[in-house]
């Protein structure tokens, strides 16, 4: 193809491109971190087509330092709570300015408010009772009483597009008033924030990323015109990339900043590559034609299998049960493929344009890397054996490290650093029940209802179980309603909000129940009234603990509950998201186990040699356990978002190896003895993979301006385990070859 012709196809590609950037979708769902196929997943969702979604709710905190019984105050949540009800996908909306006691008299049952609005000499009445009442204590007022909460109720799985109207409707009504302190707690909330976070951290990741790249690439060559050169090839392989994936209809998640990271450092790693090869011919007296020639046959075929042991990496994640993780793969190997052929092309098309005084200008410092290069060689050669014993040792320390991983990973690590929705979410841990739901499932036995005393007896008991558990703030069920009709025959006091302790005394509060409109049963009870449920809302301690909770309630209803009468399980969206960190742990190894062998089958057809097989795997591997040891001695909780970094490594990592193992196979080929053809793979092939790997470094670093914490973690975990394995590349690979492959046998054909 015309090289001009190629380049007016760059341009046209460019203009649909931007077109399509329109169009680009970005979503956050927590159902999108379910893992796919468990079956404690398909459980929840037959539940909730049963009864409802447990994250379908919208809470409101507005606070008051004074203390929340005041009539003004209190007038204007009453109004906010009744303006509420009309924002758009909103079904109801409640506060303590609304909720009434039942009240039976000799005339009939009737209600009293639970604050009286406006008859401020009922307040401290009011409030001792209030704050004495579980039900409203941690879920409409906070202990302290300077905080009340509207509940919204939203419709069941909402999208972005309507999370979006709803927050800016509520963003609105709420700047009517002038309320000390708002916070935002809920679904909506979180799809309508995180989104913005998605959008913010792409467009500053791709800014930085690009600074620093070419910052980077200037104080390598000296010379703008290489600057131009590289960014344009990686700003049109980025563009192209972003764009097919807005015509494929695959929406951005929260991994996209992650994205520009790695179309820049692939691609800067394949244009250092190729520009220091073609800058080499160069220097042998080549002219630009015949440099660009020898530069694609010598490295065309090594930079094209890095794009596919690349592409292999991150396709491994296509087997994390987690719908993100798959499209965070997928999404990573086009573009490292659309990075390869957009960057292939830009500098097959542009290079042969340009002369070695037009890319690079000679400094000490380019000169630096040659001396060490030679210097390096020389060191492998004279410490072979300790390089190996100290490799063998490091090795045992990674493992241990590893048997530390831990997976106690908390939700609020998820939000974004400095930003209100991480401030809103830690004042609801401070103040009230926080987010995580979990929910338990009642199935009454033999032939029961739901709603029989037996049932309720033996939910009685383990409701009384889960206040035991200091972060459980909040625990709503079918009794609540029982337990109200009760407490009214008693004037409301406190101490008799309880079940009745007899049938007899039971069954009027059962027909009355069955006679109250709009009783919260509907949401409680299955239709059948076969099934029941116990909604908990309890603080963010902790995957971990969660589980270990969770494992002391199940040994609990087993020894203290009557298994003929009721059964129960444990399920909710807090359950099937602690399930992921499950799967990644132990699905680590089994996603990149495969890839290790796919990409060591490629290495087998590409040198047709097993020892440069060996010799490519050892060093790629080590990487591995040096991300997962590090990951164990920090302390990091291994979450989704974290899981990525060993496909990130394994597919970044190997690119060195191969280019390395495919220089020295080349001057084997022409006839050079071991020694000499490592010796001229370190010196040109040791700079150039240096090179690339100052940038990914500093590019991974990038990730440290981001507001989400994951990905802060990613970069740096990615950008130190990278290094070394620079490191396991120089020193090991060496080693290797003098160990493997001997002169005695005839040169590599």
């Amino acid at each position: 193809m015309n090289r001009n012709y190629l380049l007016g196809a760059y341009a046209v590609l460019t203009m649909v491109s931007f077109f399509l950037l329109t169009r680009l979708q970005f979503s956050f769902d927590f159902e999108q971190f379910f893992p796919k196929g468990d079956p404690d997943w398909a459980f929840f969702k037959e539940f909730i087509e049963e009864f409802e979604n447990d994250d379908n709710f919208l809470l409101i905190a507005v606070e008051r330092q004074e203390g929340v019984f005041d009539s003004t105050f209190l007038s204007q949540v009453h109004d906010l709570t009744l303006k509420a009800a009309d924002l758009p996908y909103v079904t109801s909306s409640n506060s303590l300015t609304k909720i009434q006691y039942p009240l039976k008299t000799p005339f009939g049952i009737t209600a009293v408010p639970a604050i009286h609005l406006n008859a401020p000499d009922f307040y401290p009445t009011d409030s001792a009772r209030v704050l004495q009442d579980r039900r409203f204590v941690n879920n409409l007022i906070s202990p302290d009483g300077k905080a009340l909460v509207v509940f919204l109720k939203t419709v069941n799985k909402n999208t972005q597009e309507q999370a979006e109207t709803l927050i800016a409707s509520l963003d609105s009504l709420l700047a009517t008033y002038s309320f000390e302190q708002t916070h935002i707690l809920g679904r909506a909330y979180f799809q309508d924030e995180l989104v913005w976070m998605q959008k913010r951290e792409v467009a500053v990741s791709t800014l930085i990323a690009a600074i620093l790249t070419a910052l980077i690439i200037f104080f390598i060559y000296r010379r703008w015109k290489t600057v131009f050169i590289a960014m344009t090839g990686i700003g049109l392989s980025l563009l192209f990339f972003v764009a097919l994936l807005s015509a494929l209809g695959r929406e951005l998640n929260v991994l996209a900043a992650l994205y520009p990271v790695l179309i820049c450092i692939v691609g800067v790693a394949d244009t250092i590559h190729i520009t220091s090869k073609y800058l080499d011919e160069l220097e042998r007296g080549l002219d630009t034609g015949a440099s660009i020639r020898v530069t694609i046959r010598e490295i065309g075929l090594a930079t094209f299998i890095t794009c596919i042991t690349t592409a292999i990496g991150f396709a491994s994640l296509v087997t994390n049960r987690t719908e993100p993780i798959q499209d965070f793969g997928v999404n990573a190997a086009i573009g490292v493929i659309v990075a390869f052929l957009v960057i292939y092309g830009w500098l097959w098309a542009i290079l042969p344009r340009m002369k070695a005084a037009d890319l690079i200008k000679p400094t000490k410092e380019y000169a630096f890397w040659e001396t060490s290069m030679e210097r390096l060689y020389w060191f492998t050669g004279r410490n072979s054996r300790r390089i190996a014993l100290f490799s063998v040792g490091l090795a045992l320390v990674c493992f241990y490290g590893i048997s530390k991983i831990n997976t106690n990973y908390r939700l609020k690590s998820n939000f974004p650093r400095g930003q209100k929705i991480t401030a809103d979410f830690l004042y609801f841990e401070q103040k009230f029940a926080g987010f995580r739901p979990i929910e338990i499932a009642v199935f009454a036995q033999n032939g029961r209802s739901a709603a029989d005393y037996e049932v309720l007896r033996e939910m009685d008991k383990l409701e009384d179980h889960l206040r035991s558990y200091a972060p459980i703030k909040s625990i709503v069920s079918i009794n609540d309603l029982y337990r109200s009709l009760h407490a009214m025959d008693f004037g409301n006091r406190p101490e008799e909000y309880r079940l009745p302790d007899s049938l007899s005394a039971f069954l009027p509060y059962q027909r009355m129940a069955e006679k109250v409109p709009g009783a919260a049963s509907e949401v409680l009870l299955s239709k059948d009234k076969t099934k029941a449920r116990i909604a908990v809302r309890m603080l963010d301690v902790g995957r971990d603990t969660v589980v270990m909770y969770q494992q002391q309630i199940e040994d609990w209803w087993r020894r203290n509950t009557d298994s003929t009468v009721v059964k129960f399980k444990i399920t909710g969206t807090g359950l099937v998201l602690d399930k992921n960190s499950m799967y990644i742990k132990d699905n680590m190894l089994q996603g990149l186990i495969p890839s290790v062998l796919i990409v060591a089958l490629l290495m087998a057809f590409l040198f047709m040699d097993w020892r440069l097989v060996l010799i490519f795997t050892v060093p790629n591997v080590f990487p591995l356990i040096f991300a997962g040891a590090l990951i164990g001695y920090m302390n990091i909780p291994l979450e989704a978002g974290i899981a990525t970094v060993f496909s990130i490594v394994f597919g970044i990592a190997t690119d060195d190896t191969i280019h390395f193992l495919s220089a020295f196979r080349i001057y084997r080929s022409k006839g050079h003895r071991v020694e000499d053809a490592l010796h001229h793979t370190m010196l040109e092939t040791g700079k150039a993979m240096s090179l690339s790997s100052i940038i990914l470094f500093c590019s991974f670093l990038v990730l440290l301006f981001s507001i989400h914490p994951p990905s802060v973690i990613v970069g740096i975990l990615v950008s130190v385990t990278l290094v070394g394995a620079l490191f396991c590349d120089l020193l090991l690979v060496p080693i290797l070859i003098r160990w493997l492959i001997r002169d005695k046998e005839p040169p590599v054909a």
